[in-house]
């Protein structure tokens, strides 16, 4: 029995575009074209298009079309693919460590070994946390502007397993979660695995100032949405810091339409004199959650959850099913910092050393309408019309240079034609030619 004409011309579609007859950006026929000329049905032309799609041959874009995908280029470049080649410049991942860490690390591991509680260490810990460790974690959130008891705080593997267990805790399959159209690709994965709906809110006009709350607030409305997560201090991957009206504006949206606020603050210790977080403002319905990867080393996987006390119990549960506690030794190193002052210390150098970063970068990108934090470790840039991000990011990879596609970060239908930039994980020196070499493809990209 032959192959259904939709399997062969799907087959005949692949061999053409893996032989280079159809080359990276080439527009395919319309849906309705593709029917007619082949005489298929609409909908079986559409699984057509979604069997290549789901190949990674072609990506469709709402309002522009179908397009040939660059075949070289990995699926969600920078995103899911952590590990880059040793020769390959890194701005797509971002890792941000200042010189003289490993010596920090080996002295307080000396310091650690010559404690009187290592024994302490090698035990089961509370699902949540010790006591004293978590009263650490709270006096850190207060010098942050959230004034916590330290009952209300909850360690965890980091920051992304924060997410994770406050999802598994509060939110069940089907639920709706708002998020910005652009938002952190880790949210993604997270959703997709738990079964929640995330629905993109645009943002506000200006690109800068946060999400569009009217928006939000028609969404409310229109659906049953049972939580935002939102990143209102230095946005991955736009930057912004969302201003004190805003945020007092979400708040009381979140008290009318009963929601849950889900604040990341992964990079808030970047920006100074930011408005104090959600949680202050709405603390019986906002979960914050954050981390010590990027302000201190991204392999310490030491985390926090800050939630209204109501919460805490069904936290800690889901802390126990996924990882009964977190790692005693890392997670005492970390308060150990924090206690001594040198979580504060990094994170004041590494404000000073991204503020170094976004001068090269408003060096080497003045005139394109790039997206940023004076002080944060990302670029947004918008490609030029006609431009196709997977050829960009395809010839950069080409000449030795790792960057983001938009398509991971992005929920809505519609995929903006864009690449992020990370900043942090390769010297000052290398940031500059490579910068250097993305402004030159981009403009080349637009002819």
């Amino acid at each position: 029995m032959g192959l259904p004409r939709y399997k062969t011309l799907v087959d005949a579609y692949a061999n053409d575009i893996r032989a280079g007859k159809l080359t990276p950006g080439t527009r395919l026929p319309t849906h309705r074209k593709l029917a007619a000329e082949h005489g298929l049905a609409l909908v079986t032309a559409s699984r057509v298009y979604a069997e290549l799609e789901a190949m990674g041959l072609v990506t469709g874009e709402t309002g522009r079309g179908t397009f040939v995908r660059d075949a070289a280029l990995p699926e969600g470049l920078g995103i899911d693919q952590q590990t880059v080649a040793s020769d390959m410049v890194d701005l797509s991942f971002n890792y941000p460590a200042l010189p003289g860490q490993a010596e920090m690390l080996r002295a307080a591991l000396k310091q650690l070994a010559a404690s009187g509680d290592l024994d302490a260490l090698l035990r089961y810990q509370p699902h949540g946390g010790r006591p004293h460790e978590r009263a650490i974690v709270a006096r850190h959130l207060a010098s942050q502007g959230l004034k916590v008891d330290a009952s209300r705080v909850l360690i965890t593997s980091g920051a992304q397993h924060g997410l994770t267990v406050v999802a598994m805790a509060l939110l069940k399959p089907g639920d709706v979660v708002a998020t910005d159209a652009l938002t952190y690709p880790g949210m993604k994965v997270l959703a997709e695995l738990l079964r929640l709906e995330l629905v993109p809110v645009p943002a506000e006009a200006d690109g800068r100032s946060g999400p569009n709350l009217l928006a939000l607030e028609r969404l409310c409305k229109q659906r049953r949405v049972r939580a935002v997560y939102v990143q209102p201090t230095v946005h991955n991957p736009l930057g912004w810091v969302m201003g004190q009206g805003h945020r007092q504006h979400l708040a009381a949206l979140a008290q009318r339409h009963g929601l849950l606020l889900i604040e990341d603050a992964a990079y808030a210790f970047l920006a100074d004199n930011a408005p104090p977080p959600l949680a202050a403002l709405a603390p019986d319905s906002t979960v914050h959650v954050s981390g010590f990867s990027k302000n201190v080393a991204t392999g310490l996987r030491v985390g926090y959850v800050a939630a209204p006390q109501a919460w805490v119990p069904r936290i800690e549960r889901a802390i126990r099913a996924s990882t009964w506690n977190t790692p005693s030794v890392m997670t005492a190193l970390v308060c150990g910092w924090l206690e001594d002052g040198t979580v504060q210390a990094l994170e004041s150098a590494k404000r000073k050393d991204a503020r170094k970063r976004q001068a090269l970068v408003a060096k080497a990108l003045q005139d394109l309408p790039y997206l940023s934090h004076p002080a944060s470790y990302v670029a947004w840039l918008p490609l030029p019309e006609g431009a196709r991000a997977d050829r960009v990011a395809g010839e950069l990879l080409a000449q030795g240079i790792s960057v983001s596609t938009a398509e991971p970060f992005c929920t809505a239908a519609h995929v903006p034609q864009a690449i992020r930039l990370a900043l942090g994980s390769v010297d000052l020196a290398m940031l500059r030619t490579a910068l250097s070499r993305v402004r030159e493809v981009v403009e080349l990209s637009g002819d």
